[in-house]
């Protein structure tokens, strides 16, 4: 049996430490279930007015002492949050203890022998979703919101808790139902050849719908990077000062600097987050068409796997020797990555430092709008971050419909396909039982996002990867 059926009604009483493991100034153990506030009272000595914490209201904070067996293990706060207003929608109860490791283990061993359990990953934030308090996708947001570490992605994360995105799935899908009620009801009246749905008002709504699960399924590249980070490659020919950028960008020595070419071998990848947002960037070995070193070699033919999968590409030159022919040659690949509009471009023209005199063809590298810089001596680095700023469309960020998660992005692709091949099945004057089916199918997958189709496996994949605690 799939661990997470065992506790699919979540009668019993969980507990476990919320805050992260190790020492610290105070640790929050928390408890969830019928009765959670009961465990809690038996080890429980107040300090205060109540004396009884089963008669305590909610949303309230008592001070005193935790003991097992007369002996005492720490002066606590514990708060009572009462069901149904409560995270998980049942009674809930937050011990604030000193963060001693020794403090914490006592006391969740104390609750184990009083009649809790430890909770599994994620068993809080499930209880929550089986007692109504968020829609599935909201729950994942949860996760996405613990593991952000950029304001662009608490952002996102924070937006699609609140529901925005679950709603219009919800609303869509609600759409779809009450015409395909219509279309099954004809299967009841089968022999009766009579048409309950409107044939032209149904094509017309599953063309909406496509059309609006086709703008999710196209947001799914903008919102999926913002959560994981922009990937940045560095690229350029050996000896430009692609490694001395990476760690101007990056403030430290991150990558080795070399006077001689094709010091960087392999890939080197950090992140940095600029205001809000976070930037992975990626020094790449130097390109060229050939090296007598295997293993630069190979380093070659990863960077032109990063160039493939970055959002944003900086080209590194040598601005002091490049030549009139080498420009054309840029002008030749800059025209090839712009026409792909998923990429931003970028010129960067290194070693300001080194030139004696401007080359007569530095207006063609104007023309390519290049931002020059000595990356050795940290000049004109900020002209590269704000460039890399504005490559990110901010505004986007404040629609509430952003898809960042791969499930969905699955779910819905596959949604659309269904509608697409029942709206193919009216044109071909399908039989309506089998366009049913493919309606169904694509109910059936909006109803994986937000939850109203759910199996244990699949809660078992989504919450098996929480923290425990959460």
């Amino acid at each position: 049996m799939n661990s997470f059926s065992v506790f699919a009604s979540g009668d019993d009483t969980i507990c476990a430490l919320s805050t992260p493991p190790g020492t610290g100034a105070i640790a929050v153990i928390r408890l969830s279930g019928s009765q959670a506030i009961e465990i809690c009272n038996r080890l429980f000595i107040p300090s205060g007015k109540i004396h009884d914490l089963t008669k305590a209201g909610s949303h309230t904070v008592h001070l005193g002492m935790i003991s097992e067996k007369n002996d005492l293990i720490d002066e606590v706060l514990i708060t009572i949050f009462r069901n149904p207003h409560s995270y998980t929608g049942q009674d809930v109860v937050e011990i604030s203890c000193h963060g001693s490791l020794f403090i914490q283990q006592r006391i969740l061993e104390s609750l184990l022998n009083t009649g809790a359990r430890m909770a599994k990953p994620g068993e809080f934030t499930l209880r929550a979703f089986m007692n109504g308090k968020f829609a599935l996708s909201e729950a994942e947001a949860v996760a996405d919101l613990i593991s952000s570490n950029s304001k662009v992605a608490h952002d996102l994360a924070l937006t699609q808790m609140r529901g925005g995105f679950s709603s219009k799935i919800r609303e869509m899908r609600k759409q779809l139902i009450d015409f395909a009620s219509l279309l099954e009801l004809e299967l009841d009246f089968s022999e009766e050849d009579v048409e309950f749905a409107d044939r032209k008002k149904f094509t017309s709504l599953i063309a909406s719908l496509i059309e609006e699960l086709s703008s999710l399924a196209g947001s799914f590249s903008f919102g999926n990077v913002i959560k994981e980070g922009i990937p940045v490659a560095i690229i350029g020919k050996p000896n430009v000062g692609k490694s001395t950028l990476l760690n101007a960008l990056l403030n430290e020595e991150r990558a080795i600097v070399s006077d001689i070419p094709g010091t960087t071998r392999d890939t080197i990848e950090d992140a940095l987050t600029i205001q809000g947002i976070k930037f992975r960037f990626i020094d790449t070995a130097g390109l060229r068409s050939h090296s007598n070193d295997t293993i630069e070699n190979i380093g070659i033919g990863r960077t032109h796997e990063k160039i493939r999968e970055a959002s944003v590409i900086l080209y590194v030159f040598d601005i002091s020797t490049i030549t009139s022919e080498e420009i054309d040659e840029l002008k030749e690949t800059f025209s090839e990555h712009i026409i792909d509009p998923e990429k931003q471009f970028i010129l960067i023209g290194n070693k300001t430092d080194l030139m004696l005199e401007n080359p007569h063809h530095i207006s063609d590298l104007f023309d390519l709008e290049t931002i020059f810089i000595s990356a050795k001596r940290k000049e004109n680095i900020n002209l590269i971050v704000e460039c890399l700023v504005r490559t990110v469309k901010l505004e986007n960020i404040t629609d509430s419909a952003i898809v960042s998660n791969a499930r969905h992005y699955e779910a819905i692709t596959n949604a659309i396909e269904a509608l697409r091949t029942a709206v193919q099945g009216f044109s071909d004057s399908t039989p309506t039982d089998l366009i049913a089916v493919d309606i169904r199918l694509a109910l059936y997958n909006l109803g994986l996002i937000t939850g109203e189709v759910t199996n244990d496996e699949l809660l078992a994949n989504i919450f098996g990867k929480f923290c425990i605690g959460k």
